[in-house]
């Protein structure tokens, strides 16, 4: 009688044990859950992607900035250059006082006509 008994027993919670363990499985292989499980892959992803980008970025900075000493030193350039004085005239004048150019040309400003 007691062999009976705990041998039911135990194919009873073999059989509970089973049926969850195949729910959580299904359930973690419905659409939804992919979907949201590849999401959060894909977030860890490129957060771990960014992280080492700037990681990169400010290493590049760095050894850059170091590389720029070491060149001024070497040609010795100052940090602080002095810049020429501004001029004191314009580059290209706007002279408008010939207006004979407009006059005489053939081309025509009219943007009706058929060409």
């Amino acid at each position: 009688m007691f062999r009976r008994t705990f041998w039911f027993t135990t194919g009873v919670a073999a059989g509970v044990w089973a049926t969850t363990k195949v729910n959580r499985k299904i359930k973690q292989l419905t659409p939804e859950s992919l979907a949201a499980t590849a999401a959060n892959k894909a977030l860890e992803t490129g957060q771990r992607l960014k992280d080492r980008a700037v990681g990169f970025a400010l290493d590049v900075r760095d050894n850059m900035a170091q590389r720029e000493a070491e060149l001024e030193d070497a040609l010795g350039i100052q940090n602080n250059p002095e810049l020429p004085a501004p001029r004191r005239y314009t580059a290209i004048e706007n002279n408008r006082s010939n207006p004979k150019y407009i006059e005489n040309s053939t081309y025509s400003y009219n943007r009706n006509e058929d060409h």
